[in-house]
């Protein structure tokens, strides 16, 4: 007996993530996939490094072969109508240039790009002569890139001391390289913490208190999935940064503890809706 009970397919966008595989679950692929899910987009991966790694560091980085990686990336966009792309960790100028001749064959209008270059636990995720391959074949196809500010004083080649130096540090980057920037302060001190948005025109500022007790690992990660998730949607650059950094904040305050009793990013967020930090424009 076959049941017809009527129900109609729920049409959703695919978003694709590009970026290294997290075998402590934490960042990486699987938390892209993760976010992808939680804000309702089909999630498609490119896997461009495996590596062995846990809440406390890296302990291996294995990179997989360019042409495997051009592989995925073709079967993806053969297979599925991406409407939403990230990229995250490609640690070898290798793989920076392979993705970049996919980005150049491929039509991608909303591109994020999170310059993964180190770890939370301090392991370096991107080798030194591939921060150039950056600027020369992924920047020029970025719809938003969305550095903390470690890597944003390497992009820039200056140091970006406080939060009053983040404004002009997002539109010189911006500027430079022709896209938006979503500049993060999560390594600023102090409780308050402080995101800047160049979105080609003026400057938006997010601000908020710091989620205290709880392990930041994988936050990046999660914050560039779920903007890319919402870009996948159809949400204006602002609206998908805001409810990006809601979606990441919401995270925290529902944290998880784990058996060890140390709490990490919540793995199911509840229905009580995030805070809505507050923004200011200039």
């Amino acid at each position: 007996m076959v049941l017809h009970l009527g129900l109609k397919p729920v049409k959703r966008p695919v978003s694709l993530s590009i970026a290294g595989s997290d075998s402590g679950g934490g960042a990486g692929i699987q938390a892209d996939l993760i976010t992808f899910a939680r804000l309702g987009s089909v999630g498609t991966t490119v896997i461009t490094c495996i590596t062995a790694q846990n809440l406390d560091g890296v302990t291996a980085i294995h990179p997989v072969p360019p042409a495997d990686i051009a592989a995925q990336i073709d079967a993806i966009f053969l297979g599925f109508p991406v409407g939403g792309v990230k990229t995250g960790m490609l640690y070898s100028r290798a793989i920076i240039d392979t993705v970049g001749e996919a980005l150049e064959k491929n039509v991608i209008t909303r591109l994020v790009v999170d310059p993964v270059m180190v770890a939370t636990s301090g392991a370096r995720l991107l080798a030194e002569d591939a921060i150039a391959g950056y600027a020369e074949r992924i920047f020029p196809w970025a719809y938003v890139m969305t550095p903390n500010l470690d890597e944003a004083s390497v992009l820039l080649g200056r140091p970006i001391r406080d939060a009053g130096d983040m404004p002009d540090a997002a539109r010189d980057l911006g500027q430079r390289h022709k896209c938006a920037v979503l500049l993060k302060g999560g390594h600023l001190e102090g409780a308050q913490l402080v995101d800047v948005l160049w979105d080609k025109e003026s400057i938006h500022r997010w601000t908020g208190s710091r989620v205290m007790g709880v392990g930041t690992h994988g936050t990046g990660c999660m914050l560039s999935a779920a903007l890319t998730a919402r870009l996948s949607f159809g949400d204006p650059l602002v609206e998908a940064c805001l409810r990006a950094r809601e979606y990441v904040e919401h995270v925290l305050l529902n944290c998880t503890e784990i058996a060890d009793g140390r709490r990490i990013p919540g793995l199911a967020v509840t229905e009580s809706g995030p805070i809505r930090p507050r923004r200011t424009v200039e």
